[in-house]
């Protein structure tokens, strides 16, 4: 998963389902589904003024290859996709759950973290820091276990993390705007900067993620493998 930095100025969940810190799974905030709302709206409208120059479509899987960090909350949102998956198709799940632990298993020599609980290490979030470099090169290559490898679709779609949401429009980081490789190909740092998504104007991500971890205790990030394994 890259992105092309161009500079331009609750239900109750089932005990058997664990975080990867192996704390019981409780209930997601109520705030979450607004915070979904908001974030689908603002995609809608970057891809609006985006029109072509966005080439995400259904099957395009850019942003389903490579590792990435995610935290509490997009780790129990997923977990209760997965479980209200296995009520509705369990053998889907199953396929999940299979692709998740085959991933662990590759991954697990190099993996920055504990393997066991899946938690990446604190050093991996230090810039500048080795650790920070060496997870910005782990597992480029290797697919989503929520992807399905025969449809090219996400198999938990509704519950996807929040870069998996905003990745392919503009958005803005430190170091500029960020869009996926694939896209905006031909247009101008201005054209870029025009359709700039602004998916969270009033960071409701980090006070769900506060109340989250005020009932769970702060635990550190993992990767997708791990939170559907």
């Amino acid at each position: 998963m890259q992105r092309d930095l161009r500079l331009t100025g609750g239900d109750e969940m089932p005990r058997t389902l664990r975080y990867p810190c192996d704390m019981p799974l409780r209930r997601l905030p109520a705030g979450d589904g607004a915070l979904l709302q908001i974030v689908d709206v603002a995609l809608a409208d970057t891809a609006r003024r985006s029109g072509e120059w966005l080439a995400c479509r259904p099957g395009c899987t850019q942003c389903c290859i490579g590792v990435f960090a995610i935290h509490q909350l997009d780790a129990l949102r997923l977990q209760h996709g997965l479980a209200k998956l296995e009520k509705l198709d369990p053998e889907r799940a199953r396929r999940i759950r299979s692709r998740a632990q085959d991933s662990i298993e590759r991954l697990a020599s190099q993996f920055p973290g504990d393997v066991k609980t899946g938690a990446l290490d604190a050093e991996v979030f230090e810039p500048g820091s080795k650790a920070e470099e060496r997870f910005a090169k782990f597992a480029n290559d290797e697919p989503c276990p929520v992807l399905d490898p025969e449809t090219g679709l996400c198999e938990l779609y509704d519950a996807r993390p929040m870069t998996c949401r905003t990745f392919g429009p503009p958005v803005r980081s430190e170091g500029g705007l960020g869009v996926c490789e694939l896209c905006f190909h031909g247009a101008t740092d201005e054209q870029i900067a025009a359709c700039e998504m602004v998916a969270d104007p009033d960071d409701l991500e980090e006070k769900l993620l506060t109340q989250v971890e005020k009932a769970r205790g702060k635990g550190r990030q993992t990767i997708i493998a791990f939170a559907v394994k």
